[in-house]
């Protein structure tokens, strides 16, 4: 009885980086457009259909009716239907941990500046005009950090700030030094010199910096999210900038994705918008990820189990 060989629908934009290092024997559909992917995934077993436009990711995921491991390089896949990941029982892989280094690398950056007033910096030099004092005069040094999340990024974020001096105090469910539980942290909002949010999008997640939260931290407190928009209620961080009780947000993450040019964030001088792009800082994402998914081919082709794990029930 001959075998049909595993038939994968993947993306062409990523066929230089894969095709000659892919196994025989494979039956690979790759695809350019959302319609190519509806009609490569039809029989696939395997799919990393990764695309810009995550409506129609959602869709193509629908239309994929005998896959049984989906890859992607995203972290975040709250934007699929997680009902149609458990109902056909789908072993999904993400892109945990993947752009981790870049995304840490962001949150340092993204506190020296506002430490340091850089934006003002550059804007002086955009002037040509010579500052004779520094616009920021905070230090890293000293000071106190809540991070919220301790997955791949977070992870990485902790020693970096322990290496500028700064005092880390991780939000996780285990007990520890330095750790705080999930029911404790709100009581502390304002001992905190920054608030770091790298959770997983979830209905748990979801506005969890809200009003209450913001009124109870530190009139120079600085919010740095590298989540997704959707931890913060936006309308009352705006407020909050507007008013003056906290002292700026570095938000890599918005709500909407992108952020409409006339929206009153953009023109806020405490708030710096990084238009998403801390996990784009690098050039070895493809890469990366294009290594990780052969490894895991090998170990699924051989019925090994793959990693990192997604598990649609928990949303991350």
């Amino acid at each position: 009885m001959t075998t049909r060989p595993t038939i994968l629908a993947i993306s062409g934009m990523i066929r230089p980086m894969l095709e000659t290092r892919l196994p025989a024997g494979l039956d690979v559909r790759w695809f350019m457009s959302a319609d190519e992917a509806k009609a490569a995934v039809a029989d696939a077993e395997i799919g990393w259909f990764d695309m810009n436009d995550q409506a129609a990711m959602a869709e193509t995921l629908r239309e994929a009716k005998k896959l049984k491991w989906l890859n992607s390089i995203y972290a975040g896949l709250d934007f699929l239907p997680m009902d149609v990941l458990i109902e056909r029982d789908i072993t999904v892989t993400n892109g945990a941990g993947i752009n981790a280094i870049t995304i840490a690398e962001y949150v340092v950056m993204g506190m020296l500046n506002i430490a340091k007033g850089y934006r003002e910096v550059v804007r002086a030099q955009d002037r040509h005009d010579w500052l004779l004092d520094s616009p920021g005069k905070r230090e890293l040094a000293g000071s106190k950090a809540l991070l919220l999340g301790y997955g791949a990024i977070g992870k990485l974020i902790e020693p970096r700030l322990s290496a500028f001096d700064v005092d880390v105090s991780v939000v996780r469910r285990s007990a520890g030094e330095n750790i705080l539980g999930p029911d404790e942290w709100r009581d502390r909002l304002g001992n905190f010199d920054w608030i770091i949010l790298a959770v997983p999008a979830t209905a748990e997640t979801e506005g969890m910096i809200g009003a209450q939260e913001l009124a109870a931290m530190k009139p120079d407190a600085v919010i740095v999210n590298i989540a997704r928009g959707s931890v913060i209620d936006q309308p009352a961080l705006v407020d909050a900038l507007k008013n003056k009780t906290i002292g700026g947000a570095f938000l890599d993450v918005t709500t909407p994705e992108p952020l409409p040019a006339d929206h009153e964030l953009w023109s806020l001088d405490n708030a710096h918008v990084s238009m998403h792009l801390s996990g784009r800082a690098q050039s070895l994402m493809f890469r990366r990820s294009g290594d990780r998914f052969l490894d895991n081919l090998e170990k699924y082709l051989r019925g090994a189990p793959v990693a990192p794990i997604f598990d649609p029930t928990l949303g991350y």
